[in-house]
């Protein structure tokens, strides 16, 4: 079993990013190989809509990209971290998901079979936002199911947590921390069927 985490914050250690470093060390608890990513180390381009990936299935612009599509396509298991901007994901999150475009020309454009190879693979999503609203976490739910739908990974759970703002506050928040290394553990050991939803942990 093989975990992969990818902070998408432009911030090291920011509260998103301190709870994915606290979901695989739950998922590496329960015996499971855990890799840490970090997006800002990687140069990653925006989509340029050229629509190549209609005919090719894959993408043309040539950079980082590559390399880290296939390290989530080799992984079991997928957590995916990102403060929330402006009521959704990053700007880092966003240019990583849409040159996923390619994934989407591969399996409805061109109706090629899945691109992992495999079946149950699952994802889990980790938001963190400064707001008091609660409603900041519904664009991230639609962006993240219809981006895993395109990968061939199941949407498995979310962790959303929000009125934290400050770097690093998320460690005085002990429930946060507490449920992030719970739900690593049980993404890792799950054997149950896949779920017909993502199980949600919110803590406002």
């Amino acid at each position: 079993m093989r975990v992969l985490g990818i902070s998408t914050s432009p911030r090291l250690e920011g509260n998103s990013d301190l709870l994915l470093r606290r979901a695989l060390g739950g998922a590496e608890s329960a015996g499971t190989r855990v890799e840490y990513v970090r997006l800002g180390d990687f140069k990653i381009a925006p989509c340029i809509e050229c629509n190549a990936c209609y005919t090719t299935g894959v993408c043309t612009v040539k950079d980082d990209y590559q390399g880290l599509l296939q390290r989530m396509l080799d992984a079991d298991r997928l957590i995916f971290a990102t403060p929330v901007f402006f009521m959704s994901v990053c700007a880092q999150a966003k240019t990583l998901i849409d040159r996923g475009q390619c994934l989407w020309a591969h399996k409805y454009i061109l109706k090629r079979p899945p691109i992992a190879g495999r079946a149950d693979r699952r994802a889990m999503v980790i938001a963190a936002g400064g707001s008091k609203g609660t409603k900041q976490f519904e664009s991230i739910r639609l962006t993240m199911k219809v981006y895993f739908d395109a990968l061939d990974v199941c949407y498995a759970a979310n962790l959303f947590v929000n009125q934290v703002d400050e770097a690093g506050e998320i460690e005085k928040h002990a429930s946060a921390m507490n449920e992030a290394f719970r739900l690593g553990d049980e993404l890792a050991c799950s054997d149950s069927d896949p779920p017909k939803k993502p199980v949600t942990v919110e803590l406002f």
